[in-house]
This record gives structure tokens, sequence and C-alpha cells, in this order.
């Protein structure tokens, strides 16, 4: 995509693998993540470069990353065709990830993986997914997943995030 001045842009976004977080009794599609060690849901998400939502996703939390971001991919498909490269944590690496995601998609898939170093590092573009988490989770009704179905529980942070946004504008 070209920009007035001639030069190239390119239309970025990032996703990571889901954030895990406990559910009531009553919650239907639980799944238990044996990484996390949590019974509930886990939610994927997309945000641009500012860390702003652009689709959220709840499935079971036993559903594997790389199946979530495919779920997710085929959800903004069509809703954002000017998307051009996808930034992820290395949970989705792999060849046959990445070729399908390409081929798919026709997206550019760009894995940030961790530095073996000791110490904290922030990392560029992962800490964008992991600030929004933790905009998210601000609110006590997203602390506990207490919704019966995963759509409903999309809607709450939803909801959450055009509170975020609107508070920026004020």
């Amino acid at each position: 995509m070209q920009t007035p001045h001639g030069g190239q842009l390119e239309v970025t976004s990032s996703f990571r693998g889901g954030q895990s977080v406990k559910t009531t009794e009553i919650a239907t599609e639980v799944g238990y993540d044996g990484g996390k060690l949590v019974k509930g849901h886990k939610r994927h998400i997309l945000v641009d470069t500012l860390g702003l939502l652009l689709v959220v996703m709840v499935t079971a939390a036993n559903i594997a990353e790389k199946k979530g971001a495919t779920q997710l991919l085929e959800k903004i498909k069509a809703k954002f065709p000017r998307l051009e490269k996808i930034f992820a944590d290395g949970g989705y690496q792999g060849h046959d990830f990445h070729n399908q995601v390409q081929d798919d998609y026709n997206l550019d898939l760009e894995v940030v993986k961790r530095n073996q170093t000791k110490g904290f590092k922030v990392l560029p573009w992962r800490w964008i997914v992991e600030r929004t988490f933790a905009w998210l989770l601000r609110y006590r009704r997203l602390t506990i997943d207490y919704e019966v179905l995963p759509e409903t529980a999309e809607a709450f942070i939803y909801a959450a995030m055009v509170r975020i946004m609107v508070r920026r504008l004020a």
C-alpha cells in the first residue's frame, strides 16, 4: 500500500497465545490449560500497533494457540483487508503454520522470540498484546469468566475496550 509521499505503508497487528482465565461451574466449552494449570476459557486477541482491540475470541482453555489463531484469522479475513503483517509470540512458530498464514490469509507472520539471556528485557511488538491484557484485567468482571456462553464473555471484553478507548478521547 502506498502512502501519499510514495513510501510503503505496512499495516501491522499482533496476537499471542491466549490468556487463560478461570470460569464458574455453569460455563460451557470449558477446557484445561495444562501449561497454565487453569480450568476455564482462553481469550485470543488481535490488537493493532497501539494495543487497541481489533478482534477477540473466547474458546475452551485446552485449544492450542495455532488452532485458536486459525479460528481468529477466519473471523478477520474479510473485516481487515489492509492488514499485511502480524507479529506473534513463540507459540506460533513453525513452517507449516507460517505457510498456512501466508497462503490462506495472505499475511506476513513474524514470530518474536524471547531472548535466552537472564533478566527482564522488553521485546518489541510482544509487549503490546501483554499491555492490552493488563488493561482488560483492570475490570474486575474480566478477572474470572462468569459467563455461560463464550459469546457473552467476548461482548464484555469488547465493552471494556470501548470504555478504555472512550476514556482516552476525554
